[in-house]
């Protein structure tokens, strides 16, 4: 065997060895339970990088915006326990919302049917948030807000017929 093969084969047996020996030590299992939401992130990265420079069209910014907000969210899941998805799961609204309101905003159609289903599922998706965060306070909260309501309405002055201004009663 020549010296030259004989130093390659070298160099890829030694990286064979250290690949073997590193995976023993489960040193790729650690990168992959720790990055692997980068495989998610990446590609929604990925795409709106080739939509901004003119490579794929507007509409790839929908699967884009949706997996940029979903790596992030299992990136911090990933980071501070998946017990956090129990309050982050209106990002799964949160994700499509942002992917057409990007490809409303930014599509040379300018479609306004999807720009206000984006809007709608961004804003669904913060109604979820302050519902997730609030927990059961967010029921008491509710129900003394139904019954200031009833009694607002059962208790309030009448206003007489004819008056200018105000409510009439029925």
């Amino acid at each position: 065997m020549p010296n030259n093969n004989q130093k390659a084969v070298g160099i890829f047996v030694l990286a064979a060895g250290l690949i073997i020996l590193l995976g023993q030590w489960g040193v790729f299992a650690f990168l992959g339970r720790v990055f692997w939401p980068l495989l998610i992130l990446l590609p929604g990265v990925a795409l709106h990088l080739a939509y901004a420079s003119r490579i794929l069209p507007a509409w790839v910014l929908v699967p884009g915006g949706t997996l940029a907000v979903y790596g992030l969210m299992f990136s911090l899941c990933n980071t501070w326990g998946f017990g956090l998805i129990g309050v982050l799961w209106p990002a799964f609204v949160l994700g499509p919302g942002i992917g057409l309101y990007e490809y409303a905003a930014f599509s040379p159609a300018r479609l306004p049917g999807i720009r206000y289903a984006g809007l709608g599922l961004i804003g669904l998706s913060v109604v979820l948030f302050i519902f997730s965060l609030l927990g059961p306070f967010f029921l008491y909260a509710f129900s003394v807000l139904l019954i200031l309501a009833g009694a607002w309405l059962l208790f309030r002055p009448s206003v007489k017929p004819g008056a200018g201004g105000g409510w009439r009663k029925m």
